[in-house]
């Protein structure tokens, strides 16, 4: 059984390997326009944003930290969110283009986040970004692009389904592979979670204070 479902994800990975190679190349584009983003944007925006960081960097440093619970809670539920709109995105035959967006937002997001960092701190950013969003982002990203993946993939079988004139087999078995791996890709995005609450939370706090000692 094992064997069978190596083999299934090989040759799911093999039939699809154009899709999951466009589906990184959007996301990486999106990290290089969130890095763009942070040089485009001008010294009093850039102060202003940075004025809040260093609000939060201060609470820290006083031992205000964020409770890992709350992170745990809030990280997995934006991901379960995140993961069910590519889902019902993939039951759409209209929702390709916001899939697609979807995943690039994602990626300038991580690509701002870490672009100003690093323009604001310079190596300590660095730092910072390595341990406080690099952790659950190993994890998450791949979860997202799969996903992603998985969502267009579904979503052109339907389109194939609707507009092809010879028969192309009952769409229920697929739509059981489909949901149940979304609901693994749920189930890792709940270790992502446990990564950015228990280990990114705590190390960002002990690298953010040795800077202020």
């Amino acid at each position: 059984m094992y064997n069978n479902n190596r083999t299934d994800i090989i040759n799911h990975v093999k039939d699809h390997a154009i899709i999951y190679l466009f589906m990184t190349i959007l996301f990486l584009t999106g990290i290089i326009f969130g890095a763009i983003i942070v040089n485009s944007m001008n010294f009093v925006q850039k102060q202003e944003l940075f004025f809040y960081l260093e609000r939060f960097f201060n609470q820290i440093v006083d031992g205000h930290a964020i409770d890992n619970i709350l992170i745990l809670k809030e990280s997995f539920l934006y991901h379960a969110k995140y993961l069910s709109l590519l889902f019902l995105l993939g039951l759409s035959v209209i929702g390709l283009p916001i899939v697609w967006i979807l995943l690039y937002v994602k990626g300038l997001v991580v690509g701002f986040s870490v672009g100003f960092l690093v323009n604001q701190l310079g190596l300590k950013g660095l730092f910072l970004s390595a341990l406080s969003i690099a952790p659950q982002n190993l994890i998450i990203i791949p979860i997202y692009i799969i996903a992603g993946t998985l969502s267009m993939v579904f979503s052109l079988r339907l389109l194939n389904k609707l507009f092809s004139r010879r028969p192309t087999g009952p769409i229920f078995q697929p739509f059981g592979k489909y949901m149940l791996t979304f609901s693994i890709l749920l189930l890792a995005s709940m270790l992502a979670s446990g990564i950015e609450a228990y280990v990114a939370n705590g190390s960002m706090s002990a690298l953010i204070r040795s800077f202020y000692q």
